[in-house]
């Protein structure tokens, strides 16, 4: 069987499967990954982008057996368009993070948001929702977009971190609705945590999370101190910057880079370290 195999039911614990959605690309790399939880009435995180043949492979795998909610992390396009047909399908609530409902001008192809997302329920941080042997607690971690949210699961000590934490990749944070300071902030929230495994939307499971957690900040850190030896040159364009940070980097994902660089200029602004000059240009303070 192959590794990523599209629309199969691949165990990842007594209480997870991983459904992969065929939806592939540089930016979400092997596809979306949706998650079901429980062994009886099912929990149904990221039902994934609204394409009929991830609908029929969900299908499958339910098997006939009662979902009791439909989870959303956040509400990207390969994330949460399919929530309306599973609710229709199952009559199961959809539940998780807030509508977003503002445009994203970034370049992803997964990142415009589905504007049409209409929860059920919104939850709180900390808030808490229990099925058929499962427990769901919301934790918020905005920052890849206002509105993300991942998911413990007490029971198995895992957090179903979304777009958050992925298993291959750091997340792309684009403004205007994607923020450096929110995202550097949740990262350090989940240090705080205890959960020993991550079931990312994208990637493997990740069976060290703190380690990567940290090692997700020091490169952050690292870019952002890239940002300010480039800026202490003088005056630089963020394309500029993305050739001399980015050196090798896949052509097709120099547009994402330049909005994650954008991110921590904004961020260094807002800290009295950068200033955005004319015609897109930026200088230290």
């Amino acid at each position: 069987m192959a590794k990523y195999p599209v629309g199969v039911a691949v165990p990842l614990g007594p209480l997870v499967t991983r459904v992969l959605a065929g939806n592939a690309s540089p930016y979400t790399h092997t596809g979306t990954q949706t998650h079901l939880v429980g062994t009886g009435a099912l929990a149904v995180v990221d039902p994934g982008p609204d394409e009929p043949a991830h609908l029929d492979a969900l299908k499958r795998v339910i098997a006939g057996r009662p979902v009791a909610a439909i989870l959303v992390t956040h509400t990207h396009r390969d994330h949460s368009p399919l929530a309306a047909r599973l609710r229709d399908l199952t009559g199961a609530p959809v539940i998780g993070c807030a509508p977003l409902t503002m445009d994203d001008e970034g370049p992803r192809a997964d990142a415009a948001f589905d504007t049409d997302y209409a929860p059920d329920r919104v939850l709180a941080d900390g808030e808490r929702i229990e099925g058929d042997g499962w427990t769901i607690e919301a934790v918020g971690t905005p920052g890849h977009t206002s509105n993300h949210m991942a998911f413990a699961l007490p029971e198995a000590q895992a957090l179903f971190s979304g777009d958050h934490v992925m298993g291959w990749s750091t997340s792309i944070v684009s403004p205007p609705d994607g923020d450096m300071g929110d995202y550097m902030a949740s990262l350090e929230k989940l240090l705080g945590r205890s959960e020993t495994v991550y079931y990312p939307g994208h990637g493997e499971a990740v069976d060290n999370p703190q380690r990567l957690v940290r090692g997700m900040l020091g490169h952050r850190k690292q870019r952002e101190g890239q940002i300010v030896r480039l800026l202490a040159r003088g005056t630089q364009r963020i394309e500029a910057m993305v050739e001399a940070m980015y050196v090798g980097l896949d052509a097709r994902l120099k547009p994402a880079a330049a909005r994650s660089v954008l991110a921590h200029l904004i961020e260094l602004q807002k800290r009295g370290l950068a200033v955005a000059g004319e015609g897109g240009a930026w200088h230290a303070v």
